[in-house]
């Protein structure tokens, strides 16, 4: 059973760096995954409000065996909890379905700028944090426009932004402004997404022959070596077992310089999430 290492966050906690993405599964098929995810050795499960199977999440921890405290668990308020610390009853939502008293990471699941209410969203995590409700707080889809406001307008530094990211879509922008302020980078899509065509990439595949590893792997392996908290998503146990199997080789520069070619350029990805990661 393989178990991810753990990165430090800037608020003391730790958060395991590859976990498992629960979109587009309903609860029955997430309370299986998680499961299985967790007698794979995975200890992160990432859900949100708007996937609508935290209550499978949290059917799947107990189903499990797996202590409570053994597991990393994210969740994500979406806009209709944006606001008014229209929060707070989020998170009670949140926290009621999945079956627990307290959530890992909390994120707002994007900024949703036009509407202006991110910051006062923030305002209510900051405070949810202090109640102990939340162990650490971040975000999701944000841009460093929308980070420097945060941090320039709130006492808190985000501990996350979770964004879309894989060799083609590098952010590499993004991930050097969040190193400068102490923001973990977080990927998800990091496999390229459905229909992406990343993984039939020629490099990848011979790279992978060079590692005997898939071309999955040697992509997830370079999440982790960029130093990328990663979340691939999968309600296969093979899958499952193979995309958390990644710790037992390194790419080398040569490698990681061979891969620079996949990079698609800044314009490459979403600007925000409308898709539902």
């Amino acid at each position: 059973m393989t178990r991810a290492p753990l990165i430090k966050l800037n608020d003391g906690y730790s958060i395991p760096q590859v976990g498992l993405g629960t979109w587009p599964l309903d609860d029955d098929q997430a309370a299986t995954a998680v499961v299985q995810a967790l007698e794979a050795g995975y200890r992160h499960i990432d859900t949100a409000v708007k996937y609508g199977n935290e209550q499978g999440v949290g059917n799947g921890i107990r189903a499990s065996g797996v202590d409570r405290g053994e597991v990393f668990v994210t969740t994500k308020l979406d806009g209709q909890f944006q606001g008014n610390d229209r929060a707070v009853e989020g998170l009670e939502g949140s926290l009621k379905r999945l079956g627990l008293d307290y959530v890992d990471l909390l994120l707002i699941h994007w900024p949703l700028p036009a509407r202006d209410e991110f910051v006062s969203t923030w305002k209510t995590f900051e405070r949810l944090q202090g109640e102990g409700k939340v162990r650490s707080i971040g975000v999701s889809n944000f841009k460093p426009a929308h980070l420097e406001r945060l941090m320039a307008e709130t006492a808190v530094v985000p501990a996350v932004n979770q964004i879309q990211l894989s060799p083609a879509i590098t952010r590499s922008a993004e991930r050097d402004f969040h190193r400068r302020h102490g923001i973990i980078t977080e990927s998800y899509s990091p496999l390229g997404g459905a229909g992406a065509g990343l993984l039939s990439a020629p490099i990848l595949s011979q790279l992978a022959e060079k590692h005997g590893k898939t071309p999955g792997q040697l992509v997830l392996r370079w999440h982790v070596q960029n130093g990328i908290v990663t979340i691939p998503k999968t309600a296969n146990p093979d899958r499952m077992r193979e995309n958390i199997d990644i710790f037992d080789f390194a790419l080398d520069p040569q490698d990681l310089a061979e891969l620079a070619i996949l990079d698609e350029g800044p314009g490459a990805g979403n600007d925000s999430d409308v898709t539902g990661h």
